[in-house]
């Protein structure tokens, strides 16, 4: 009988959560999901949430994306607890569980070739069964099995199917789940190279690190029945089970880092907060969540795994970008001033401060402050549609409303207007539109109050004498 020496076993009333990430790739949304449900899972218990790499598959494992996985989880503000696990560590102790299940005839070599086995596919589904493995190597002897696999390459299969008994998988979310072993396969344990799937080192990891809780996707459910059956006869007591509905994209598709889901690299080198990430994700399948619930304190507080949905939810970046404009909205202009400066010329800190109070109300991404680069420098060219109302309205325009701001004391910005609109003979957008462009580089954006107040006269007097330069031609 195995058993559990692990430090990490908890006691039996701690909550223990993880997240098993394969480092083969970077995290992306649907890994972005489950991490953070076990986070808030644990952390809701007062229990501990552990991060494990699943490093078994070694020629495609790399540390780069062990290290961009860490990174990317403190990013979000998902910390772990303890070390860092690497499956890798506890291969001595999956070998020696494929070793006990052999001893008990609850696991056996299959020497069945691929040919063989679509063969025998087809021939299932022809008499409308499923395509299930037809236990053609399970009969077989000790004596005949060692013999054999001394010159034939082979796979270790689990003994599940049979035509009577079931397996229990408690879940949390679906109440018991019965699984009949009849309607079940014997899944590939070990492949021809010697190399584990998934199913014995997740589920004896489990056992080995304590944990209590798994909450992932319910395409895993049968594989929790598999993973069940096999802990039992292991004698370790398996994890309760949260198995929720699955995250698809927009079109319906199920995301995954293999068909087109944003990496959180990719989001981080956008400019997304993170905090908006975990909002839109949070909030996926759990619709109790109030919208005032503004960060982790608040999510944790209203976070119930009853809430979460069993069916499937469908990703929107539309939304999730909806929940950053609010989050950067929020942000006092200490925290937004460093968000922006890449976007704009270089200024001392004082006045970067007070560009981020002038524009923060205005700006959907920190991206969008590139657009008010004038409000600091008088030489930047605006973009496009900006520029071609300046060259709409014509020098002469911004020669009159120069000539107008020198008879004018910058206090009473609306005599000013006045005076430029009875000069010009414009109105209205024709008016307002290319003075504020000239000013501030942008089509909308602060009142013009708080833009003259921030240039100040003479920044007021240096992009309108700048705007006179402006040629229909060209700038």
């Amino acid at each position: 009988m195995m058993h559990d020496t692990s430090p990490l076993t908890p006691q039996p009333s701690e909550v223990v959560t993880r997240f098993a990430p394969s480092p083969t790739g970077l995290l992306h949304l649907g890994n972005v999901r489950t991490a953070l449900l076990n986070w808030l899972y644990a952390r809701k218990h007062g229990g501990r949430f552990l991060l494990r790499f699943e490093d078994t598959d070694q020629d495609r494992s790399e540390q780069a994306y062990i290290e961009a996985i860490k990174a990317d989880l403190h990013w979000l503000g998902l910390k772990w607890d303890g070390d860092v696990l690497f499956q890798s560590a506890h291969a001595g102790r999956h070998s020696d569980a494929l070793s006990m299940l052999a001893r008990q005839g609850q696991a056996y070599r299959c020497f069945c070739s691929e040919h063989q086995l679509s063969l025998d596919r087809k021939l299932a589904t022809s008499r409308g069964l499923p395509p299930r493995y037809s236990g053609r190597c399970r009969g077989l002897s000790a004596d005949e099995s060692v013999g054999r696999a001394e010159s034939e390459p082979f796979v270790w299969r689990m003994a599940v199917h049979t035509e009577q008994g079931d397996v229990r998988v408690q879940d949390a979310l679906r109440g018991e789940v019965l699984f009949a072993l009849r309607d079940l396969d014997d899944p590939v344990v070990v492949r021809s190279d010697g190399s584990f799937t998934f199913l014995l080192p997740n589920a004896v990891d489990d056992a080995l690190d304590g944990v209590t809780h798994a909450l992932r996707g319910d395409d895993h459910l049968t594989n929790s029945a598999y993973q069940v059956w096999l802990l039992e006869r292991l004698s370790y007591k398996p994890p309760v089970y949260l198995h929720h509905g699955l995250l698809l994209g927009a079109d319906g598709a199920k995301l995954s880092k293999r068909s087109g889901s944003h990496s959180v690299v990719e989001l981080r080198e956008d400019g997304l907060l993170p905090a908006a990430l975990v909002q839109a994700m949070a909030r996926l399948g759990h619709p109790n969540m109030p919208e005032d619930a503004l960060d982790a304190a608040s999510l944790l507080a209203h976070f119930e795994a009853d809430h979460i949905s069993t069916t499937a939810v469908r990703w929107s970046d539309d939304e999730m970008w909806r929940w950053h404009t609010r989050l950067l909205h929020g942000l006092d202009a200490a925290q937004l001033a460093p968000l922006i400066k890449p976007y704009l010329p270089d200024v001392d800190a004082e006045r970067l401060l007070r560009m981020a109070v002038l524009i923060g109300g205005n700006i959907e991404r920190v991206e969008d402050a590139s657009a008010f680069a004038r409000l600091l420098d008088a030489e930047a060219v605006p973009g496009d549609e900006p520029a071609a109302i300046l060259k709409a309205a014509g020098p002469a325009f911004f020669v009159t409303a120069a000539e107008a701001w020198q008879t004018h004391d910058g206090d009473d910005w609306k005599a000013w207007l006045n005076d430029v609109k009875a000069k010009s003979g414009c109105k209205g957008k024709g008016l307002f539109m290319p003075l504020r462009v000239a000013l501030s580089g942008a089509l909308h954006g602060p009142e013009m109050s708080a833009i003259i107040e921030f240039l100040g006269p003479d920044g007021v007097m240096a992009r309108l004498q700048q705007a006179c330069q402006i040629r229909p031609d060209g700038v």
